[in-house]
Formats: structure tokens, C-alpha cells, sequence
């Protein structure tokens, strides 16, 4: 039988979802996904609130899907995260993970012992220095997933930053410099790289929630009758005139904030351009928001394919990735960071 990776686990606000990969010949296949939701205010603004409703959710997808490993790498998204491009002494690994807190205290936002931090090299040392990205994420939301987990008999073996998995799923790897935005209900993540290496990665403090509540304020009706409009027309000026000008008036911040991290790309003398942005999450499924983006950004948007990396997909399962192939990219692309 063909090794089996760790258990991709992207928990998010609405649900969660686990993808499983096997080895073949041929490269990766995925051989299992599933996907869970959850209640309201269970996951918020990428922390866990609720461990036990968590252990819950993960119990009941591991029963109905018999995924064949308990051991899992586990997505990170969070607002407070940290991730900035600077130059570290170039040590042992095990002298560099003890010095890194030191070297880097003053550009964490929390203090190093409230933080989980990570470097990884973009270049070759040169002499005493080494280029990389310093990766720093509060540490109480991680320990808090983590227990969730660990709760329902499931083993972390792994901890990486979502931005990380979205661009192992779905980067292409040409000449163009591309985006990857993730939009999910309260933030959205982008990952900026040129042939795999990132460039800019960014959490942005917005999402289908914020959307949500603001068409609801501006046409005075509940959160439900907002987010079922939402859904249902967008930004569709045929269907319906003012829900859509309401609508994009609610998206046009968060537009405005994916083209303002593009900014970053001339910092530090770079020259560099998006040409491309590839969409995921389940805040990518509003009605007209890719040609928006194209018309605002000046750039070919396209949807996310979270399975482009993998060979194959087991028709069994296949069904199940369909429902949640918007925001499938993450748990995917954690499955194959690795075999367990």
C-alpha cells in the first residue's frame, strides 16, 4: 500500500477541512478529502474560541471519512502573524532556532515568548549572513487548535503558515509574477512569488463577514438577508441594481487592500509587477468579484485549481472536494508538505 502523507487540516471559521495524499508513482494522488462546518463563533478571526466544538467537528470527520493516518499538518492563519523578509547570523540549525528570538525581537509584535518562530532561507549564506523570512505567529491560538486536536486522538506533527500550503497547491511556475489571494470569513491572505519564491506574504484583516455586515448596514436588513444576497446576486447589476452597488461598495476596501500589498513589490529596489492573481477561499465565490478584480487591478484573475499539484484524484472521494473545492487549496496543499 502506498505511504500515506500527513492529514492536511485547515480549520476555519465556518468549517474545517482535511485532505489526504498518497504516493504513486507518478507523484501525489489524493486518496481522501472531507470538510466539516461549523457553528458560529466556534473559529474566530483565526483562533480557536470553542476547543470542545472543535474536538467535536474533527471526531465526527475522521469517523465519516476514515481517513487511514491521525497524524496531521496543521494550517495557520491569524491576523497578528508576521512575515517579513530579513537577514539572520547564518547558524547550526540547532544554534539558530535558540538564537532566532533574540536576533529578531524587535520586529515581533508580541514579545518572543508569547510567539512561534520560524526562519526560511531564500538564498544561499553569504559569509557570517543568510537572506530569509522571518515567520513569527502568536503563540496562544496555536496551542489552542493544537489542544483541540490533540483531543480528539489526532497527533500534530507539523505547523505551517496557510500561505505556505496555498502556494505548494497552487502556484504556477513561470515566468509571471503572481498572487495568491485566499478569502476567507474574517481575513484574507495573500502570497506574492515568482517561480515558487514568495515575495510578499501578508494577512489582510478583512473578509466575507465584513462584507456581509456592511451590505446589511447599508440596506438596513438582517445579517442573513445580507449574506444570502450576497451570495446569490453579488455584483451583478442585472439581477439587481442596488443590492450590487451596495455589495460593491462593501468589496471595494478589501480590493483595494490585495493592491496595496502589491505595492511592496518596488521596496528594496525590485521591480516587479503582478501579472497574475489566482483566487481561493470561500469569499472568491461572490458573484463578479474575479472580473472586479480584473477591472480594478488591471490583471488576469483566475480561479484557484487546488488540485493541480496532485496526479490524480480517487473517484470516491471526489465528490466531497467538488462541495468545498473553493477553499480546499490550504488542507491540500498541507498534505503535501510531507510523508507521516
Amino acid at each position: 500500500m502506498a505511504a500515506v502523507n500527513l492529514i492536511g487540516l485547515d480549520i476555519g471559521t465556518t468549517s474545517i477541512r482535511a485532505a489526504e495524499t498518497s504516493n504513486s508513482k507518478d507523484g501525489p494522488v489524493i486518496s481522501n478529502f472531507g470538510h466539516i462546518l461549523l457553528g458560529p463563533g466556534v473559529v474566530q478571526n483565526g483562533a480557536v474560541q470553542d476547543e470542545q466544538a472543535v474536538t467535536t467537528a474533527l471526531k465526527q470527520l475522521w469517523a465519516t471519512h476514515r481517513f487511514r493516518s491521525r497524524k496531521v499538518a496543521l494550517g495557520v492563519t491569524h491576523q497578528q502573524v508576521v512575515v517579513r523578509e530579513t537577514t539572520v547570523a547564518n547558524l547550526p540549525a540547532k544554534e539558530m532556532r535558540k538564537s532566532l528570538p533574540f536576533q529578531v525581537r524587535d520586529a515581533l509584535p508580541l514579545a518572543p515568548e508569547k510567539s512561534l518562530i520560524d526562519f526560511h532561507p531564500l538564498a544561499e549564506p553569504d559569509g557570517d549572513t543568510v537572506r530569509g523570512l522571518l515567520v513569527a505567529a502568536p503563540k496562544e491560538p496555536v496551542l489552542a487548535a493544537i489542544r483541540a486536536i490533540e483531543a480528539a486522538k489526532l497527533r500534530v506533527v507539523r505547523v505551517d503558515l496557510s500561505s505556505f500550503a496555498l502556494l505548494r497547491a497552487a502556484s504556477r511556475l513561470d515566468e509571471n509574477v503572481e498572487a495568491l489571494v485566499d478569502i476567507g470569513a474574517h481575513a484574507t491572505s495573500v502570497i506574492v512569488h515568482h517561480d515558487g519564491e514568495p515575495l510578499i506574504v501578508r494577512t489582510i484583516p478583512r473578509g466575507g463577514n465584513e462584507i456581509t455586515k456592511t451590505v446589511a448596514d447599508r440596506l438596513d436588513i438582517p445579517a442573513e438577508q445580507a449574506e444570502e444576497l450576497k451570495c446569490r446576486i453579488g455584483l451583478r447589476t442585472d439581477t439587481d441594481g442596488q443590492t450590487a452597488s451596495a455589495l460593491k461598495d462593501a468589496v471595494r476596501p478589501l480590493i483595494n487592500e490585495i493592491g496595496s500589498s502589491f505595492a511592496y513589490l518596488t521596496a528594496g529596489g525590485r521591480q516587479a509587477r503582478v501579472s497574475r492573481l489566482a483566487l481561493s477561499g470561500g469569499g472568491s465565490l461572490l458573484p463578479g468579484l474575479l472580473d472586479a478584480l480584473r477591472a480594478q487591478l488591471r490583471v488576469e484573475v483566475i480561479a484557484v485549481d487546488p488540485v493541480m499539484r496532485v496526479r490524480g484524484l480517487r473517484r470516491v472521494r471526489h465528490g466531497s472536494l467538488e462541495q468545498a473545492r473553493a477553499s480546499a487549496a490550504v488542507s491540500v496543499g498541507m498534505t503535501l508538505a510531507g510523508a507521516s
